[in-house]
């Protein structure tokens, strides 16, 4: 079979106005990026609103492993698998994120033949979403360094600003820095740092403003640090919220594209799941509601991450209704659970199959707690046996859950009509009634110790001293009433990424908790997470290269 890369550069892509006219969309509605990508105008939206909304699916997943489970592949076959048996569907992704793009995990398009295109452009540069998000963010930082160098008028504590800087990389040697050295010139010496640009607030905001005014308005809450009296400093106080949201005017549109097989993808916004929401934009989703009666997306890792703060924040704060959830789960990454080594996921292995299957078991349980129904989608690979697919199918039947094996890698939307009529079917049954799983006006420690409880299986909370202080000024602030976003390692139901399966009676860790007060929620830190990766010993970038004719390798 022919890698990602060589079957993306054979796609045969229509121009991005031709796939536009799918949607009913036309010339005048789009701002082109070249013959194969285009942003949609605020226009579009505008004139849709009071359009019923199609059908959402979340398309979430077990914990991954180091075997893959291609959750995003499973999302894109399934949009095309949707066309494929003639309904009008829309696929809404996230944007890479070069990081992970150059280091470990590869590109963000799916895979196989069902990818969306152009592949190399949207691992690359894209529309320059991210770029225009690193811009903003730095231009914050930036100001902050400056204001206290022209005087400090509003008495800003430099021992306490917690605004870091960011950049779109895997990069470990910036996670702690001294900015400021070499004279008075060059302003005052301080510790600073870097995070990815996926995890920077900013990130979060653009994926849940609504507009341009919205936008600007959660800027300008950003809490970028405290005064010596111990007052909190925003954005809206250094007079750049504006500025930065110029520099994001269009980023904020969606960005259109395609799969393989022509089925129109709005790819906007890349937040982290494991260290922010990890959903696509607000902003594309409700508009794909308006613009496909399906509407196909994913949120990041497993349900215990991705699908909680789906359910939790973006569906919370947009006012969505899901309608059901595809659980991606894969033979080899349930015998990964089940303790194989992943050296050894290519032999038959039934009895670690049946241990590690109450990871699965599990996400299945969570994605009931928001009323949500669901089936299960095994993405098949050439090493599964009969007997591992059977056992897998039997626990689901006897879960009350249906399963579909997906084949959508190696044939496109011919391996996924089965996953696509079961889920329509589904649907129509009309069972789904979603419900956010904790109040809003519980308190932070409350919230947390839900979390851990419902959705990852643990006992009880341990909090740092740190913690607890953090908690007690967000709260004294006003700020108890937000939702939490956890910040946890993606490999483990737990915060410890060696606890594979389903463990329970684990303490989770609470280590520093994060005021973002502009995107509108609490990071909860747990754990050894970290907002800045770092690159593998052999990066994925030592195997990319580009030809004389432009010809890339190695992205995938």
């Amino acid at each position: 079979m022919l890698t990602d890369i060589e079957i993306a550069q054979k796609a045969r892509m229509l121009p991005i106005e031709e796939v536009a006219g799918k949607l009913g969309l036309e010339r005048k509605d789009l701002e082109l990026y070249g013959d194969y990508k285009a942003k949609i105008k605020d226009s579009v939206y505008d004139r849709l609103k009071d359009k019923p909304d199609g059908k959402l699916i979340l398309v979430t997943a077990i914990n991954p492993t180091p075997a893959g489970e291609g959750k995003t592949t499973i999302t894109v076959g399934l949009g095309q698998s949707l066309s494929r048996i003639g309904k009008k569907a829309i696929i809404a992704l996230r944007e890479p994120s070069m990081g992970p793009v150059m280091g470990v995990k590869g590109g963000a398009a799916g895979g196989g033949y069902s990818q969306v295109v152009p592949m190399e452009d949207i691992n690359l540069h894209f529309t320059g979403d991210m770029h225009a998000i690193t811009a903003a963010n730095n231009l914050l930082a930036a100001a902050i360094d400056n204001h206290i160098h022209q005087g400090n008028a509003l008495n800003i504590d430099i021992r306490r600003i917690v605004w870091k800087r960011c950049m779109d990389m895997n990069d470990r040697a910036l996670r702690q820095i001294v900015v400021g050295l070499g004279g008075k010139l060059n302003g005052f010496p301080r510790e600073d740092g870097f995070n990815i640009t996926v995890a920077s607030e900013v990130m979060a905001i653009l994926c849940l403003a609504d507009n341009l005014t919205d936008l600007k308005e959660r800027l300008g809450r950003i809490v970028v640090a405290y005064t010596y009296d111990n007052r909190p400093v925003t954005c809206a106080e250094l007079q750049v919220n504006g500025a930065m949201a110029l520099l994001l005017k269009d980023a904020i549109k969606p960005n259109l594209v395609q799969t393989l097989e022509n089925t129109p993808c709005l790819m906007h916004g890349g937040p982290f799941a494991n260290i922010a929401h990890g959903c696509n934009s607000l902003k594309a989703t409700k508009l794909a509601l308006k613009l496909a009666d399906y509407v196909v997306t994913e949120a990041g890792f497993g349900a215990d991450l991705g699908a909680e703060k789906f359910f939790d924040i973006k569906c919370r704060f947009g006012k969505l209704k899901p309608d059901a959830a595809v659980v991606v789960a894969t033979v080899r990454a349930l015998k990964y659970n089940g303790g194989v080594k992943k050296e050894d996921l290519s032999k038959e292995n039934t009895e670690a199959l049946k241990k590690g299957i109450a990871n699965l078991e599990k996400h299945i349980e969570n994605i009931r707690k928001f009323g949500i129904p669901a089936v299960v989608a095994i993405n098949h690979f050439a090493t599964d046996t009969a007997e591992e697919l059977a056992i897998i199918k039997d626990k689901c039947a006897q879960l009350g859950v249906d399963a579909a094996i997906c084949q959508v890698f190696e044939k496109g939307s011919e391996g996924g009509t089965e996953l696509a009529e079961k889920l329509c079917g589904l649907i129509d049954k009309g069972e789904a009634k979603y419900k956010p799983l904790y109040d809003l006006e519980l308190s932070i420690k409350e919230k947390i110790e839900t979390i851990n409880r419902e959705i990852y299986g643990g006992k009880d909370v341990v909090y740092t001293d740190n913690a607890l202080k953090e908690i007690a000024a967000i709260e004294e602030m006003g700020y108890g009433n937000l939702p939490v976003c956890m910040a946890k390692t993606q490999y483990s139901l737990s915060d410890d990424p060696a606890l594979l399966g389903r463990p329970e009676g684990f303490s989770l860790t609470v280590r520093e908790v994060r005021l973002s007060a502009g995107a509108g929620f609490v990071v909860v830190i747990t754990g050894k997470i970290m907002t800045m990766p770092g690159l593998p010993k052999v990066p994925a970038a030592n195997r990319m290269d580009i030809d004389e004719n432009g010809v890339i390798t190695g992205l995938f």
